[in-house]
């Protein structure tokens, strides 16, 4: 039987973060001031092993997943990540296994990962100014060579590779139109995303969203462009086409036009902790049941429990004026 929320909502997709650890310090996710040189991130003693992430990865699997996205951090930092891959390729029953990097690390990498058994891969880009890439992302890291990253990626045939660029008022919606110019024909595709409040450090404010519409007008402006209806299980972005031919381009709407009811996901921290939302407060310690000597089906009714009681509708309340409170940071749990 699918396993099912208190709102029917079937659980299809896994987010497992392999690492808390990233070489960006961008300012909506990890700023600097919060993740300084003095920040004290997890232990590797503390982190999942990856035969035990394969594990519970299984334990999903069978519990209906049929999609698993590797995250962090940046996952691309953990030593070995195409072993893990492989280990979750082999497993039956699994449709998709993908991964999203903020691609400084994916030229190097890009081809054991596919080698492995990787079948997508999602880019984490912002600005394709150098100087607006530089401060955005807060590090030595050059924007050619995220750019790099994406065409071996897409080379290798990781595609359509997508790349993510968070639009913030007053940072980089004077970009949208360049970004769209930029990956337009390019055979990327290109997903918008609303500046959401994730994590307690960003220092959101809704002043600072721009909205889906005003992203879908600024494209439009420049491009002749159609609504795609795709009836897709899980899917957060709305999607266009641009009708001269030049591919496809999505926006996420998280802030404006919450999507909680369609929401399949849990999410795996570093540290073995379960989240059933991306803005949830607490998580559920599987890490103590899988060194502690839990079965397999323990941990599948654990797991099966805690979905069954998910009411999770935070996008939807803050709409509406609500707030949860403390977050979780998505540098534990990723986007």
């Amino acid at each position: 039987m699918p396993c099912a929320d208190h709102r029917s909502r079937l659980l299809r997709d896994l987010r497992i973060s392999v690492t808390d650890r990233c070489n960006f310090r961008c300012v909506y996710c990890m700023p600097r001031e919060a993740f300084g040189s003095d920040f004290e991130f997890l232990d590797r003693s503390m982190l999942l092993s990856y035969e035990e992430i394969r594990r519970l990865a299984a334990v999903f699997v069978g519990l209906g997943v049929r999609k698993i996205r590797l995250t962090g951090g940046e996952p691309l930092v953990r030593h070995g990540l195409p072993s893990l891959v492989r280990q979750l390729a082999a497993l039956r029953g699994l449709e998709d296994l993908a991964l999203t990097t903020n691609g400084a690390l994916l030229a190097e990498q890009a081809e054991a990962l596919c080698a492995a058994g990787l079948k997508r891969i999602t880019v984490s880009l912002d600005s394709i100014n150098p100087t607006t890439f530089r401060r955005l992302s807060d590090s030595k890291i050059s924007l050619d060579t995220v750019l790099a990253g994406i065409d071996k990626a897409a080379a290798l045939g990781l595609s359509p590779v997508k790349v993510n660029a968070v639009i913030r008022r007053g940072i980089n919606e004077s970009e949208v139109e360049e970004i769209a110019r930029y990956f337009h024909g390019s055979g990327v595709t290109l997903r918008f995303i609303e500046f959401m409040d994730v994590g307690m450090t960003n220092r959101w404010v809704l002043d600072d969203v721009v909205t889906a519409r005003e992203i879908l007008d600024r494209v439009g402006a420049c491009f002749p462009i159609e609504a795609i209806e795709v009836a897709e299980e899980g899917r957060v972005a709305e999607r266009w086409r641009f009708t001269d031919g030049g591919g496809e381009f999505g926006i996420i709407a998280s802030v404006t036009r919450p999507f909680c009811g369609g929401c399949t996901r849990m999410r795996l921290s570093p540290e073995g902790q379960l989240y059933t939302c991306l803005f949830a407060s607490e998580g559920f310690d599987l890490r103590q049941m899988l060194r502690g000597g839990a079965t397999d089906e323990e941990i599948r009714a654990s797991i099966e429990a805690l979905w069954a009681a998910r009411e999770d509708r935070y996008s939807e309340l803050r709409q509406n004026g609500g707030d949860s409170g403390t977050r979780v940071e998505m540098s534990r749990i990723g986007g």
